[in-house]
């Protein structure tokens, strides 16, 4: 038999949100059939939303100045704040979404070069975990700071 493909493409409004999309195809013809139930079907699949999700930050600390060996041992660098802001830039709601940041803490035989002190979280959950045990945290050596510009 015979066999068509064609592509269908669908634009949807952002005032009205579908769980699913269902086509239905007939096919016609001026000669007569034996079966001509078989000539329609009828589609339905789920749809799924890009989303549009714009990620920002910004610190008040744009300057690190890193001291001699074992300066840092005992006490901690200057303090400053770190905003990251997630913004869905999209017209269709967004759930479910984890955004995991990974801070450099550790210099030179393993000095803290890096504390969080406290989070301060809107509309979202944020959760302070030290890596897990199976993850390997490679300190930096001073030498390799050389040549990187942040």
């Amino acid at each position: 038999p015979p066999q068509v493909s064609f592509t269908l493409e669908l634009e949807f409004s952002c005032s009205i949100l579908l769980d699913r999309a269902e086509v239905t195809l007939q096919a016609t013809s001026d000669s007569i059939e034996a079966i001509p139930q078989d000539n329609v079907v009828k589609l339905s699949v789920p749809i799924r939303y890009e989303p549009n999700l714009f990620l920002s930050s910004n610190t008040n600390l744009h300057r690190y100045e890193v001291h001699p060996l074992g300066t840092f041992i005992h006490s901690s660098g200057p303090e400053f704040t770190t905003t990251v802001k997630v913004q869905n830039l999209g017209c269709y709601p967004i759930q479910n979404v984890t955004l995991h940041m990974a801070l450099p803490a550790l210099g030179h035989h393993q000095a803290t070069i890096l504390s969080v002190t406290h989070v301060l979280a809107e509309n979202a959950t944020c959760v302070l975990q030290p890596p897990d045990e199976g993850t390997e945290v490679v300190p930096v050596p001073p030498e390799d700071l050389q040549h990187m510009d942040r």
